[in-house]
């Protein structure tokens, strides 16, 4: 089942490299992709407990969920996963 989440703190490439990297390494989750202009992750999964696992490790990544309290911690850590992102390796 395709499925998609509207998250905060996707400012560029480097936050969705940092986010299709760590989200396609969950089980049942895969086809991972993140539209940085609408702050959006698409997925495919079958699992609703994957889909939860998933919405825990963006916002321990620093990306919550819309919706989601969105704290001075959060984008601390979104700034370190963008740049995270953004010194890896093609």
């Amino acid at each position: 089942m395709k499925l998609s989440l509207s998250v905060q703190n996707i400012k560029c490439g480097g936050c969705a490299k940092t986010i299709t990297t760590k989200l396609s390494q969950l089980d049942d989750i895969s086809e991972v992709m993140v539209d940085v202009n609408s702050g959006t992750v698409s997925f495919e999964s079958n699992n609703v407990m994957a889909t939860q696992e998933l919405r825990d490790v963006l916002k321990a990544l620093g990306y919550p969920s819309v919706g989601v309290k969105n704290g001075l911690g959060d984008k601390a850590k979104s700034l370190l996963s963008c740049a995270s992102g953004r010194m890896m390796k093609e």
